[in-house]
């Protein structure tokens, strides 16, 4: 079973912007697009950078801070070679709560 865990309150996160999250020894990257929410690793697989700290489009896609490599925030997707992917996690709305599982957590 998948433990969902709190990281923050609905509005925490401003619309096209995302924030990152420690879960366990997991970092996250939680995402606001339109008032769903969406979790992804947060590390860059390129050279690690915080890709909560990434610029969101309107497409729905993350681009990384430091070499500008596009993931999808629904489901990880790598937009340069949609063959490779990074984690996403399931999220949920629990009252105000924005919840993340990672998977066992």
């Amino acid at each position: 079973m998948s433990e969902f865990i709190t990281v923050a309150k609905v509005g925490a996160i401003p619309d096209g912007q995302g924030g990152t999250f420690a879960i366990g020894d997991k970092l996250v990257a939680v995402f606001n697009r339109g008032g769903t929410y969406y979790a992804i690793d947060d590390l860059c697989p390129h050279m690690g950078a915080s890709l909560g700290a990434g610029q969101l489009d309107e497409e729905g896609a993350v681009t990384c801070p430091w070499h500008a490599w596009r993931f999808e925030v629904c489901d990880g997707t790598w937009r340069d070679n949609p063959r490779l992917k990074i984690p996403s996690y399931p999220v949920r709305i629990v009252g105000e709560e924005i919840q993340v599982s990672v998977g066992g957590e």
